[in-house]
């Protein structure tokens, strides 16, 4: 999502290159407002090193090819991607960016216990799920050299950081509820007048020859229900801390809301889990005020025709 002028040029060079500059992204992003005190035991703060340290050596080489990965994910792992969406999506800036789930921040956090699977996860089995969930595909075998490649690369970013160490920026930033109840026409109006330039009116984004310049965010080839950007929390947690992109913290906790309800307000790939049927698999997977999962929005039972998980429809034409 961006606006103005200078916003639409950068759009430009976006779609003239087939990449967003990774420059512009950590020169323009503003993060949230902060507090005027910080608690008595802030989380401690932390910069990842530059790309220029990486090492010439073997550990070098994997580490680069994680940052393909990431930035290219199907490009470079093509065997587990299921839709057009890249890591660097959900986690901007290569993962380096404050406040979009940085891999920094992510890496000193695993092994950690998950009640989304119900065991302790390593940060290899949390990888497996982002592949099977955001990226609709499937998950590489524990030991995969993509795999591999991610995990060095987020051990690198994390160089100098504290093991189980809870790191300022984080994750996505916690919202609050807003004072109304998210809305999906208030936040299909934010989504024309700040989302709709990047990500089109239709949401499937953009496409410059075989390059998703900017990521669909419903329909076939986006996240699947199963996602955490799925999410409507999630979703306004992200929204808020880094959209439009370059503005992030411009909008009103509000709009945050509105417009993370409009934009998982429509179809997308089923999840994975799926139980048989919506009902089910919403009781078990989904019963969450924050989830649309299994309830009608705009006419629509989101779920029932959701097209199957797994990247089945990779790349098939939006949704009419």
């Amino acid at each position: 999502m961006k606006t103005g002028s200078a916003i639409a040029l950068a759009v430009a060079v976006g779609v003239a290159t087939g990449v967003l500059s990774h420059r512009f992204t950590r020169a323009h992003t503003a993060s949230p407002a902060t507090p005027a005190a910080a608690p008595a035991h802030a989380p401690a703060a932390f910069s990842p090193p530059p790309d220029s340290a990486m090492p010439n050596d073997e550990f070098g080489k994997m580490v680069r090819l994680g940052r393909q990965i990431f930035r290219h994910t199907g490009q470079y792992a093509p065997r587990y991607t299921g839709n057009s969406l890249t890591c660097e999506n959900c986690h901007i800036d290569g993962g380096r960016l404050a406040h979009s789930a940085p891999l920094w921040a992510a890496y000193v956090s695993y092994p950690a216990y998950r009640s989304k699977n119900g065991h302790v996860n390593t940060f290899q089995e949390r990888m497996q799920g982002c592949f099977r969930f955001s990226m609709n595909g499937k998950a590489p075998p524990l030991g995969d050299s993509a795999l591999v490649a991610l995990e060095s690369y987020a051990y690198w970013l994390a160089t100098g950081a504290g093991v189980n160490t809870k790191l300022d920026g984080r994750g996505y930033p916690a919202l609050p509820r807003p004072a109304q109840a998210p809305d999906y026409a208030r936040g299909g109006q934010v989504f024309a007048q700040r989302c709709a330039l990047c990500h089109g009116t239709d949401g499937q984004g953009q496409r410059a020859a075989d390059a998703q310049v900017f990521p669909p965010l419903w329909g076939p080839n986006s996240y699947n229900w199963g996602a955490g950007m799925a999410g409507i929390d999630k979703a306004a947690g992200f929204i808020k801390a880094n959209m439009p992109l370059g503005l992030g913290g411009t909008l009103s906790d509000q709009e945050a809301w509105d417009v993370a309800m409009f934009v998982d307000g429509h179809e997308r790939p089923q999840d994975p889990r799926f139980a048989g049927s919506v009902e089910q698999t919403r009781q078990r997977y989904h019963d969450s005020a924050n989830s649309n999962y299994g309830k009608t929005v705009n006419g629509v039972l989101l779920g029932a025709h959701a097209v199957p998980a797994g990247g089945s429809t990779r790349n098939a034409p939006p949704p009419r």
